[in-house]
């Protein structure tokens, strides 16, 4: 055999070889992206009972438009209150997207069924100040907080969810403080 030639064979044996180790290990699944909201600023006048977003509230509802708009989510996420529907209003519009209702109360279903239907994508949840903590435990993410107060309304929590392994949490604010 010419050296020329022999040197070639060993070249594409190589390549061969490199190419089965790469084609060995599987990729790992692409994480689950939830970024989890509280409703923006509510009128706090005393004895509404399904109180609407304030111009405040109105003003932070179009920065979340903003803030997540590059996100590309697959899907919205809201309770059936004026004030988390009001909340992503701008952002649906902005995607296209409809919102989809979700029991608060339940947040173990809402876990599982992101999960489940979204593994790989970008989701948003808006709830409430007593809801989203117990949202991140059900994602498996660490509490970044320890509460969240009546008069808080500017937390954005990123919270991926790999197929395996702990979920992990980045806390970041976004409209008015």
């Amino acid at each position: 055999m010419k050296p020329w030639t022999l040197r070639a064979v060993w070249a594409l044996l190589v390549l061969l070889v490199a190419g089965l180790g790469v084609a060995a290990v599987p990729a790992a699944p692409p994480a689950l992206t939830v970024y989890v909201v509280r409703h923006a600023e509510k009128d706090l006048t005393p004895g509404l009972p399904d109180p609407p977003l304030t111009a405040a509230g109105q003003a932070r509802a179009q920065a979340l438009a903003g803030a997540l708009r590059r996100a590309h989510p697959a899907a919205l996420f809201t309770t059936n209150t004026r004030r988390t529907r009001a909340t992503l209003a701008p952002l649906a519009a902005a995607t296209g997207l409809a919102p989809r209702l979700y029991d608060a109360k339940q947040p173990g279903a809402l876990a599982d069924t992101l999960r489940r239907a979204y593994a790989g994508r970008a989701v948003v949840v808006v709830g409430h100040s007593n809801t989203l903590l117990p949202l991140l435990a059900a994602l498996g993410a660490p509490a970044p907080v320890a509460e969240i107060s009546d008069d808080e309304y500017s937390y954005l929590f990123e919270v991926r969810v790999p197929a395996q392994g702990p979920a992990t949490v980045r806390v970041r604010h976004y409209g008015a403080r």
